[in-house]
């Protein structure tokens, strides 16, 4: 038939090549400003895709993929410090982005081009040596995560000399108050570019991700114990929960889940509970029946 003579889904092979993520695929990607101390005291930019979440559990750590001669590199191996400032989509950043990401230049000519503000770190220090300072951040950025240099053997990596695989440990997440507040209400986005990397030996494309939208859990299915947690975590409460009081609350139908805990929570400020315990959870049961 014509129609399958001419049919485009059908599955080919793609050959792949080195940088495999922009010439053997489409993969969306972050956009992130690394910045770095440098040895000179300044802080360096630089623009970089491949940095992805690691761990994400008990120990939260972000991957950094980095060309191992590039001005960030050196400083993560000398310094231990960085920031990933992830910027909200306007072309005029993105253009900016692009141009400080071109290696071979220095500090000096990367901060002389650059149209972003830099503003002192959040983070406190940790002692009086220069080389202890932290690089400072850009106000611009939708969200910034602060991290230190893992050294331990949690990852090991036998690559060309070419790249550098840097795992960095969240040491604090800081963002815009507005979006901080989309969290807390579990609705609302920012508006965060995409990037599909260097294409046709020629030039850089991003794109603006469409609004999201959400599907909601079928209200025949209750919760698990991570999206307890996940909540529990989320609440304006010092209120600690020991891990096995998820479980308690495991097949919760999700629209009460919040009501729920918040209930919890109240009595247990009300009883002077520190920890919310199974005992306390089949405790407020009780009084409720």
């Amino acid at each position: 038939m014509w129609w399958f003579e001419n049919d485009k889904t059908d599955f080919v092979n793609v050959k792949v090549l080195d940088n495999f993520y922009q010439t053997s695929s489409f993969y969306p990607m972050p956009v992130v400003l690394c910045t770095t101390k440098s040895e000179n005291g300044l802080t360096n930019i630089g623009s970089y895709s491949l940095c992805f979440p690691f761990g994400i559990s008990k120990n939260h750590y972000m991957m950094l993929i980095s060309r191992s001669t590039s001005n960030t590199a050196e400083n993560i191996r000398e310094r231990k410090k960085i920031a990933l400032n992830f910027i909200p989509y306007d072309k005029t950043y993105l253009k900016n982005a692009v141009e400080l990401g071109y290696p071979g230049e220095s500090t000096e000519d990367k901060l002389a081009e650059s149209i972003f503000t830099l503003i002192p770190s959040t983070r406190e220090k940790e002692g009086e040596l220069d080389e202890l300072e932290y690089p400072e951040i850009i106000k611009e950025s939708v969200q910034i995560f602060e991290c230190t240099l893992e050294e331990s053997d949690v990852f090991k990596y036998d690559g060309p000399e070419i790249e550098s695989h840097f795992l960095l440990r969240i040491d604090k997440i800081i963002m815009q108050e507005r979006y901080a507040d989309y969290l807390k209400k579990g609705e609302g986005f920012p508006t965060l570019p995409v990037d599909f990397g260097f294409r046709d030996s020629k030039q850089f494309w991003f794109s603006k991700h469409s609004h999201p939208y959400s599907e909601p859990i079928p209200k025949a299915k209750g919760v698990d114990t991570d999206a307890v947690k996940y909540q529990v975590e989320r609440m304006e409460t010092n209120i600690k929960w020991h891990p096995d009081s998820y479980k308690q609350l495991a097949k919760v139908p999700r629209v009460f889940l919040k009501m729920i805990l918040t209930k919890i929570n109240e009595a247990a400020i009300e009883e002077g509970v520190d920890i919310v315990t199974p005992e306390f959870l089949a405790k407020v049961q009780e009084k409720r029946r």
